[in-house]
C-alpha cells in the first residue's frame, strides 16, 4: 500500500515537522518513505508544503502532481491544492484561518478544530501535532508508538521533555476530527 501526501501551510505552523515525523515514523516502521520540503526563504510566515510517500513497496519518484491526502492549514494552500487530492481521496483543514472551505464532492474532507484546541489548552506548539492526530485516526499508515519514536528523532534532545505533551497532543487530535457533509 502506497499514500501520497502534501501537507501545506504558513511557515511556523509545523508543517514541515509534521511531514519529518511521518516519515521518521514510516522508516522505522520498516515503510519505504520520500520526504520532500518546499518553500520560500520567508520560512516564517510564507507558505510552506512537504509531500511525503509512504509505501510498503519502492518509491519510484519524490515528485507527485496528485495526492491521495491533502492536510491543509491555510487559504492559500487549500486554493492551490484542493484541486489536487484524487477523486475518492482525503483533504483535512483546519478551518482557523480559512475564509472559503473546500468545495469538492469527490473527495472525503474532514474538519478540525486544532488552532482552538491549541489555544483553549494553552498549547499553542503542539498544534501541528492535533493536525498529526487527526490524520492518524483517519489514515493508520503508522502506528502511535512508531510516530513517538519519529517525534523523538525529530525533536533536539533539549526537547525531548515535551514528547508527553506531544503524545497527548496526537490522542487529543484523534478525538477533534470531524467528517464535513
Amino acid at each position: 500500500m502506497k499514500t501520497e501526501i502534501i501537507i501545506a501551510g504558513f511557515g511556523g505552523q509545523g508543517v514541515l515537522s509534521m511531514g519529518k515525523i511521518l516519515a521518521y515514523s514510516g522508516l522505522m516502521q520498516g515503510k519505504e518513505v520520500t520526504w520532500l520540503p518546499a518553500y520560500g526563504p520567508e520560512q516564517r510566515g510564507g507558505t510552506a508544503n512537504v509531500t511525503v510517500i509512504i509505501s510498503d513497496e519502492q518509491i519510484s519518484s519524490p515528485i507527485l502532481n496528485t495526492y491521495d491526502v491533502a492536510i491543509i492549514l491555510n487559504q492559500q494552500s487549500l486554493d492551490k491544492f484542493e484541486s489536487k487530492v484524487k477523486p475518492g481521496g482525503m483533504l483535512i483543514y483546519d478551518p482557523y484561518g480559512i475564509t472559503n472551505a473546500p468545495k469538492r464532492k469527490d473527495i472525503n474532507v474532514y474538519s478540525t478544530a486544532a488552532m482552538d484546541t491549541a489555544m483553549e489548552l494553552n498549547a499553542a506548539k503542539s498544534f501541528n501535532m492535533f493536525i498529526l492526530g487527526g490524520f492518524l485516526k483517519l489514515c493508520p499508515i503508522v502506528d502511535l508508538e512508531h510516530v513517538m519514536l519519529g517525534l523523538k528523532k525529530s525533536l533536539p534532545e533539549r526537547h525531548h521533555n515535551l514528547l508527553p505533551q506531544n503524545e497527548e497532543a496526537i490522542k487529543k487530535g484523534m478525538d477533534i476530527i470531524e467528517e464535513v457533509k
